[in-house]
């Protein structure tokens, strides 16, 4: 059965997320389920740019006249803060110190969660203050596809994380649970460079117009 050989730090591999064969094939199967992804959000940029000053001539607002970059400074911290604290987590997965990667998992969780919050908040306030919504205007529709897919990945992370902590909550680390805690940091790391293209290509841009 999975994970029945009991490990000591002395006895731990040190690239447990590649030591089995079943861990090399998780890496593969992620690593295609990551190139459909990249090809989906390209074409969510692709569209975004297309569409972004695609506005009615009425009362529909323009990027430059939405965005708050103090706003979405602090998520772009929260998020990229983030993507530093699952490195951590891996590095004491990989020396086997099981308490110190669920902490730094914890930590990622809130930090993801809080950005979360921001960008539903920044949604809502778009919404009520500027009309500015999913039909408003071709840009609207570009907008919230391309930032709202982008946080459903946000969510998506989070749920399979907190998953994976409370499921091995009393297992520890395995070979078993090992790749399938560093896959998810792969697939964070990748949400977390998408970002950085939508804060630059989105809201960086849109502010210069």
């Amino acid at each position: 059965m999975h994970g029945e050989e009991k490990f000591t730090y002395e006895t731990w591999p040190a690239s447990p997320e590649k030591a089995t064969l079943e861990a090399k094939n998780k890496f593969l199967g992620f690593w295609l389920f990551l190139g459909g992804e990249t090809v989906l959000f390209a074409s969510l940029f692709a569209t975004y740019l297309a569409l972004k000053d695609k506005v009615p001539n009425t009362h529909a607002a323009l990027a430059k006249d939405l965005f708050e970059l103090p706003l979405t400074f602090v998520s772009t911290m929260l998020l990229l803060t983030s993507s530093l604290t699952s490195v951590y987590a891996m590095f004491h997965m990989k020396n086997f110190a099981f308490k110190k990667m669920m902490l730094w998992l914890g930590v990622t969780v809130l930090l993801g969660a809080g950005f979360l919050g921001l960008e539903i908040y920044e949604f809502n306030h778009y919404v009520h203050h500027f009309h500015h919504t999913f039909t408003s205007s071709a840009f609207g529709s570009a907008f919230y596809t391309l930032v709202g897919f982008h946080g459903g990945h946000v969510a998506f992370g989070l749920l399979w994380v907190l998953t994976l902590m409370f499921r091995n909550a009393k297992r520890g680390l395995d070979l078993y649970n090992a790749p399938k805690f560093y896959v998810f940091s792969l697939y964070w790391h990748f949400i977390d460079v998408v970002w950085v293209f939508i804060f630059t290509v989105v809201y960086l841009m849109g502010m210069v117009g």
